[in-house]
């Protein structure tokens, strides 16, 4: 069973000097295969509108957070440009060497598409 909030927000959250507009965020709980962890794990969800030209920069800062499950980046449209699911496990220079492939192809997005809505899945 899923339970989804959904909370507007007109917010600008201020990132290294940059100011992004949050759309919304929205938090969900996912059904999982174990029971005791059903129970403890909440899924966030937030979107940011964000320039093609700050986007690997910004991906880089929610990486090395830690808790980012899934990052999906976005069109204009709101068509899926690309879908990147973080393993948990990983983290530090491994992080790094595994994601390079990841951050030239979403760096390539960004050099192309002006305007982007970043979707990040935070895992509490």
């Amino acid at each position: 069973m899923n339970t989804e909030t959904t909370v507007d927000s007109d917010s600008q959250i201020v990132d290294s000097g940059n100011q992004i507009e949050v759309d919304a965020v929205r938090a969900t709980s996912e059904p999982t295969d174990n029971p005791t962890q059903a129970a403890a794990e909440t899924v966030n969800t937030e979107e940011f509108r964000i320039q093609g030209d700050e986007l690997v920069t910004k991906v880089k800062t929610l990486i090395h957070e830690g808790n980012i499950r899934r990052i999906i980046l976005k069109n204009e449209a709101g068509h899926i440009l690309i879908e990147i699911p973080l393993t948990v496990g990983v983290v530090g220079g491994v992080l790094s060497a595994a994601l390079f492939p990841v951050l030239a192809a979403v760096g390539a997005i960004g050099a192309v598409v002006a305007h982007l809505t970043l979707v990040i899945e935070k895992r509490e």
